[in-house]
């Protein structure tokens, strides 16, 4: 089977799971083309697994400050670019279309009736799971920025729909856990706010992950690490960290559920997606919510010593096998089957 996959670049949770998916797909005996947008082509990284992978602008959200800003967002694509792509997108030698959140794919194979399978956290959003900071242009957004036929959402708890678990790369090795050394990636965060909200914590061992590169500390600030994006040093320090602090995107908190990490996510403002997370996560009492960077509450939180652990199944093999069948049709018996394999675990750090 040939397929055309689409993957949503913006941030790194979409690639991570793509990066769990593709080797299941291959296993399976599926020729896949990756198309990558969101971000220039020189700031995507260890990109191997995806071969020769294709590349477009696509759409991305601008952030100012912790939050999303419409009106840069707005200036910055650059839609009559985006609209040449979606109708240059050659699809017809394709068995099967996906697209992981990736508006050019999405639109590309709507714009020619092709069916669509969308795999994403954000198709779990037409099912009944906790929302917040719901508006008229968050909705708006979830239902068209990248529409698909058949959507595959995936969440941490199935809400009595026909919803998934994560797709993640399972298997990670572990290693004694420091309790004392934390991973912080706030991607949407100035890195001098990050530097300031962490200084007065000598106690602990901060390693904080900016796109932007690594950045020099004070002499005296050698707790606080700043460290530029590695797929491989990130992996290296979490398999040991005592704890992870982030925005409340998917992905990243995912892995930390699966592993049993200490979880602390800062949710996007005005981004309802993830305030819809992290109201989840409260709901679930999988993690704790700051809505700002706030020392009081980082200082109660480094504090306890509780974390969940949820060990969930190779969701990634079993969606690379179903997409090998070629039915679109999500059977309810198959959705439970998979839940049925996650177990939940109650740690003391």
């Amino acid at each position: 089977m040939k397929i055309f996959f689409g993957v949503q670049g913006t941030g790194n949770g979409h690639i991570t799971r793509a990066r769990a998916i593709a080797p299941k797909l291959r296993e399976a005996g599926a020729e896949v083309t990756w198309l990558f947008t969101g971000r220039p082509k020189d700031q995507f990284f260890e990109m191997e697994v995806f071969g020769d992978y294709e590349w477009r602008a696509g759409l991305t959200f601008q952030t100012r400050h912790g939050n999303v800003s419409y009106l840069h967002t707005a200036l910055r694509n650059d839609l009559v670019r985006f609209v040449r792509d979606v109708r240059s997108l050659n699809l017809t030698e394709y068995d099967m279309v996906v697209t992981d959140f990736e508006p050019v794919t999405a639109w590309a194979a709507r714009l020619r009736g092709i069916p669509t399978v969308g795999i994403g956290h954000q198709y779990a959003f037409g099912f009944d799971v906790p929302k917040a900071g719901v508006d008229l242009m968050g909705v708006q957004v979830l239902k068209y920025f990248a529409p698909a036929t058949v959507g595959l959402g995936v969440h941490w708890h199935h809400f009595n729909g026909p919803i998934l678990p994560p797709i993640i790369e399972t298997h990670l090795p572990h290693a004694p856990r420091k309790g004392s050394k934390i991973i912080v990636y706030l991607p949407f965060e100035d890195v001098r706010d990050i530097i300031r909200l962490l200084k007065p914590f000598h106690a602990y061992e901060f390693h904080v992950y900016n796109p932007g590169g690594p950045v020099a500390t004070e002499g005296k600030d050698t707790h606080i690490r700043i460290k530029g994006l590695s797929r491989q040093g990130f992996r290296e320090d979490f398999v040991d960290c005592g704890g992870v602090i982030c925005n409340a995107g998917f992905e990243l908190p995912s892995e930390a559920l699966h592993h049993g990490e200490k979880l602390l996510v800062k949710p996007l403002h005005r981004q309802m997606e993830q305030m819809s997370n992290a109201l989840a996560l409260e709901t679930l009492r999988l993690g704790e919510v700051m809505h700002d960077l706030d020392a009081e509450h980082l200082a109660t939180w480094l504090g306890a010593d509780h974390s969940h652990e949820i060990r969930f199944p190779d969701t990634a093999r079993a969606v690379a096998e179903w997409l090998m069948k070629g039915d679109l049709t999500i059977n309810q018996e198959w959705v439970e089957s998979l839940w049925r394999g996650t177990r939940n675990i109650n740690r003391m750090m």
